[in-house]
């Protein structure tokens, strides 16, 4: 069973890679979901808005960045963090 932010940030890549949110998989990574830069980049903005965070992408630099995007499970864990850190 997965957390209520786990759900919501499910939510939103699923809406991005046009899948059922029960077909997003916490181990799938962005590109076996067939998200490209720029669905990313609409990922992190939805993100930011759904969480009230800011978070530190650069889509041009994207492995530069402190928030990992290399699989659904890291990026709820990033979330989870900046969340946090929000207070």
């Amino acid at each position: 069973m997965t957390d209520e932010t786990a759900r919501k940030v499910i939510d939103i890549i699923a809406e991005q890679a046009l899948l059922p949110s029960d077909e997003i998989r916490l181990d799938a990574t962005p590109e076996e979901l067939g998200l490209d830069s720029l669905a990313l980049v609409e990922i992190v903005f939805a993100i930011e808005e759904g969480f009230d965070i800011s978070v530190p992408f650069n889509a041009n630099e994207p492995d530069a960045s402190d928030f990992d995007i290399s699989s659904v499970a890291k990026i709820v864990a990033a979330v989870k963090q900046l969340v946090a850190a929000k207070g």
